[in-house]
C-alpha cells in the first residue's frame, strides 16, 4: 500500500486572534482549499487562511489522535506550540 503521509496543521487569521486545526493526507491541496474559500464553514467565515504550524505522520490513526489532542489544548498552548516552530507565526505556505 505504500507510506502515505498526513498532516496536521493550524491555521489562523491575519491578526492570530482565530486558530483552525485541521489534518489531511494532501497538505497543499487542503491550505489552498481553504485561502481560496472553497470550504464552507469556519474557515471562510473568520478568514483563516495562514499556515502557521505543520507536522507530518505517516499513520491516519496517529495524525487524528493528534489532532483531536490539539484541539483539546488551551489557546496558550497552542500558541507555544506554534512559536516552537514558527517564532514569527510567519504563513508557510507563502514559500510554495
Amino acid at each position: 500500500m505504500g507510506n502515505r503521509q498526513y498532516y496536521v496543521y493550524i491555521l489562523t487569521n491575519w491578526n492570530h486572534r482565530v486558530m483552525y486545526i485541521g489534518m489531511t493526507n494532501n497538505l497543499h491541496r487542503r491550505i489552498y482549499e481553504h485561502q481560496q474559500h472553497m470550504v464552507e464553514g469556519f474557515t471562510d467565515k473568520y478568514q483563516v487562511g495562514k499556515l502557521v504550524y505543520v507536522e507530518s505522520a505517516t499513520d491516519v490513526h496517529a495524525a487524528i489522535a493528534r489532532e483531536k489532542q490539539l484541539k483539546r489544548w488551551r489557546r496558550e498552548k497552542k500558541n507555544n506550540l506554534v512559536e516552537s516552530m514558527n517564532p514569527d507565526w510567519n504563513d508557510l505556505s507563502a514559500q510554495w
